[in-house]
């Protein structure tokens, strides 16, 4: 079965830099957020993308989301953060806001779907914001579940699903869970919700009044 590493804060180096490990070199971690626990690669390295996607048994042309550890490190992986974003970022982050993003150039195409955007959100479980600032670079944050099934919110959870497929789980309690997060794309103008979830979409207008919402989005 997976490793379950139970958090605690005198540990914190040793768990740091065991992960920092496993993710060098192209292993999986499940991460809690202030949704649901996520799943966590290297997002520069093509080997461990793929191994994600096969473990979720994802199909292809669906991006992947990445989680950072403060703003700055949206350079990594957009081209640049339009006005709105910057308004957005100041409101909702760290906390269940997905952006999307024009995407660098170089990203996998496993991560932007072919799309040539990317999605990034801060989030605010610090445990997990610590660490992927120990490791100086994003991460993935994809939900920890098989594509089609529940989310996950409790490292037994994860455990039950992946077994000895993720190599290392960490548990700093469950999750909230309830909904996933808000996805704004913000690579057109204006800015077009998504996806509805945890962040309300009056909440979103109060920042950017001019936020499209397709019909179907609510029915």
């Amino acid at each position: 079965m997976s490793r379950i590493w139970k958090w605690r804060e005198a540990e914190a180096d040793a768990l740091f830099e065991e992960a920092n490990r496993l993710i060098s070199s192209g292993r999986i971690i499940a991460l809690p957020t202030e949704t649901f626990y996520a799943l966590a690669a290297h997002p520069f390295q093509e080997k461990a993308l793929e191994r994600l996607f096969d473990i979720k048994e994802r199909p292809p042309e669906k991006p992947v989301l990445l989680l950072i550890a403060n703003p700055a490190m949206l350079t990594l992986v957009a081209t640049g953060l339009p006005e709105p974003g910057a308004a957005l970022i100041k409101n909702f982050w760290p906390g269940p806001l997905t952006l999307i993003l024009s995407a660098r150039p170089e990203l996998s195409g496993r991560l932007t779907g072919g799309t040539g955007t990317v999605g990034v959100r801060q989030p605010r479980q610090s445990v997990t914001g610590r660490l992927i600032h120990f490791l100086g670079h994003p991460v993935t944050g994809t939900s920890a579940n098989r594509s089609g099934r529940p989310s996950l919110a409790s490292a037994l959870e994860v455990e039950e699903e992946f077994g000895e497929e993720v190599d290392l789980i960490l548990d700093a309690g469950p999750c909230p869970g309830g909904l996933p997060s808000t996805i704004v794309d913000l690579s057109r103008q204006p800015p077009r919700l998504v996806r509805p979830g945890a962040i309300e979409l009056a909440r979103l207008r109060d920042v950017i009044p001019e936020i499209l919402v397709p019909v179907e989005t609510y029915g």
